[in-house]
């Protein structure tokens, strides 16, 4: 069932380290001779092992949490620097910020601070080897249905959507005779099987190969071929709020009630898109999602398209847009299109198309002649109003330093931010720290050929019950560029695992699991890959130590910004709800990022920062 949609390991935790502690570099480097970028052989998309929240990004930020960071630290070294704008985080929020508000003032000083040792934020690049794939965020998703704000910063940094449809080159799985396939784990369903064909719908006969009992298997053609309408006593709108107030797994369970198998079956079918199973995800939602049991309630798409936040509903409307975008390193080219307008020495080349094969040149970021600077392995501990500047206190090399700013924009997450801003006022406090960030894990794992898919005739796998619930064979992407892949060319499968603890609220879900991915080491991650994929891949005379050259897991502990869920969420007055109220102007400081939306899409990050410098420049 095709899952919905976000050594010679090479020992980059180490590179990183080493990277870290060498090079004084030419030319300031914010008063420290702390300048990691600067040295010979920095480059991070390379880097494999633990990535994303990489060690070395969070330690300072987990010690502000906790109350030590000034024990550790003392008072911040004044590096004299005066700024027009101060922006926290270099994802896209940050740099659109960034952007916008240069275009605003044009002759402004802008300095950009990041805790990671990239650019991006969630939008990651990753190269192993040759091979280059996205960490994080994937693509600009329906282009048509952004904002005229949004779409205009597209067109500003050379994003040609119309022109994108005529060059992007992607060999399909189905072009080259791959399958969906499902493996279904010993664990969860009695024996290991893969099960090639498609179960959404389901046919007899592919039911038949899986280990399924005869009754789950007439259970799940019934759920998908037996219109029955659950909800009859309803006129349509209380059917959508009937549906709204009811978790997938209780409809499953109470009134279609199916096999607890089907259950286990279909429970993890919302955790790419929403961080959670069918436990936590409203009936409403999975039918957005067209998940099966609802063809009988005869609900209004119509009426449904724009309802108040319901989780991923933007997704009843998607079908009627444009395709997305999709760039060899996700939406890692959208944030290199920004680097590239802040700081052009940074990103040879002019176009979309050169932005995504092209390596930028970190030593270049931080340049005291260039009137956008962007400082990476820096994490921002405090940020004050003081008088007619923000005072911002920043840790680099170890070392606390104070920076200032005319004015102030946070794009970094809403729940650090009432640590880094003491003084606010305690209803927004509140409001901040309401939304808990889903965490989410992409793993990259570097094949030497992908003969082993080839054999077995299959492209993309669904887990139902697995560590990882997804395995797919990544084929090359590019503008004009990419070919076809043939079986003997080096590959990478892309798998996915959402950390959460079934049958609690969304939110504790969340805080479960961003505790589990700061404890899992890396050695757990690869053992876990090295074996689901023998386990599913044997058959075609895969072997790990042969075949497997390099392990990338980019963990997102803080991953995608918090949507509010039916579920668990009051129907907020609009206007108050929390992501409304916490993103409110605070003295000279802003806030932006798509927490500030509750919307975990680029086109709100864009949107949010428009918003935020329009704060500070009216």
């Amino acid at each position: 069932m095709p899952h919905l949609t976000r050594r010679d390991f090479l020992d980059g935790i180490a590179i990183a380290v080493g990277a870290l502690a060498c090079g004084k570099g030419g030319g300031d480097a914010g008063a420290s001779d702390f300048a990691p970028e600067r040295a010979p052989g920095y480059y991070p998309p390379a880097l494999t092992g633990l990535r994303g929240s990489h060690p070395g990004s969070f330690e300072y930020a987990h010690a502000l949490r906790d109350g030590n960071v000034w024990q550790q630290l003392g008072e911040p070294a004044d590096v004299g620097e005066t700024y027009d704008l101060v922006v926290v985080g270099a994802g896209i929020s940050g740099l659109s910020a960034a952007h916008y508000f240069r275009r605003a003032r044009p002759g402004a000083k802008v300095l950009v601070l990041d805790n990671h040792d990239d650019v991006g934020g969630h939008a990651k690049r990753n190269e192993l080897g040759t091979l280059v794939t996205y960490g994080g965020t994937e693509s600009v998703e329906y282009p048509s249905l952004y904002s005229k704000i949004a779409r205009d910063l597209l067109v500003e940094i050379g994003v040609d959507v119309e022109h994108f449809a005529k060059v992007f080159v992607r060999a399909t799985r189905k072009d080259l005779g791959l399958a969906a396939a499902t493996f279904f784990d010993q664990e969860t369903f009695g024996a290991d099987r893969l099960v090639l064909g498609e179960l959404d719908p389901p046919d007899a006969a592919t039911l038949a190969q899986t280990p399924l009992s005869p009754e789950a298997q007439r259970d799940l053609l019934r759920l998908y071929r037996d219109p029955v309408d659950y909800w009859a006593p309803l006129d349509v709108a209380g059917k959508h709020a009937a549906l709204a107030k009811l978790s997938y797994r209780d409809f499953l369970r109470d009134l279609a009630k199916v096999s607890p198998e089907v259950i286990a079956l279909l429970q993890k079918q919302t955790h790419s898109l929403f961080g959670v199973g069918i436990d936590a995800v409203s009936c409403f939602d999975c039918w957005a999602l067209e998940l099966p049991g609802f063809e009988g309630a005869r609900l209004d798409r119509e009426l449904a398209a724009r309802p108040p936040r319901l989780g991923k509903t933007p997704y009843l409307e998607m079908r009627h847009g444009s395709p997305s975008l999709f760039f060899p390193d996700g939406n890692a080219t959208v944030a290199r299109l920004l680097v590239r307008r802040l700081v052009p020495a940074a990103l040879p080349g002019s176009t979309m198309a050169d932005a995504a094969t092209a390596r930028l040149d970190y030593a270049t970021l931080d340049d005291p002649g260039s009137p956008t600077r962007i400082r990476l392995n820096s994490t921002v501990v405090r940020a004050r109003n003081a008088g007619d500047a923000v005072e911002l206190t920043y840790v680099r090399g170890g070392r606390a330093h104070l920076v200032r700013g005319a004015s102030c924009v946070l794009a970094c997450w809403n729940t650090v931010i009432p640590y880094l801003v003491p003084d606010l006022h305690e209803p927004q406090r509140r409001a901040l720290a309401y939304g808990v960030k889903v965490p989410i894990v992409y793993a990259n794992a570097a094949l030497r050929n992908w003969h082993p898919f080839a054999k077995l005739g299959i492209g993309s796998i669904s887990i139902p019950g697995g560590y990882f619930t997804s395995a797919r064979l990544e084929l090359p992407t590019g503008l004009h560029t990419a070919r076809p892949s043939t079986p003997d060319e080096p590959a990478i499968v892309k798998l996915v695992r959402t950390p959460c603890k079934d049958g609690l609220p969304a939110r504790d879900q969340h805080r479960l699991g961003r505790a589990e991915l700061f404890t899992t080491p890396f050695a757990t991650f690869e053992h876990e890959i090295r074996s689901l994929l023998t386990r599913i891949l044997a058959a075609g005379g895969f072997d790990p130590a042969r075949d497997l050259t390099a392990i990338t897991v980019n963990r997102w502990p803080h991953g995608y910004a918090y949507e509010y869920n039916s579920l668990w969420d009051p129907p907020f007055a609009e206007g108050e709800e929390p992501c409304v109220l916490g993103r409110r102007k605070f003295g000279r400081i802003a806030i932006a990022n798509a927490d500030a939306g509750a919307y975990a899409y680029t086109d709100c990050a864009i949107e949010q920062a428009y918003r935020a410098v329009g704060e500070i420049t009216e």
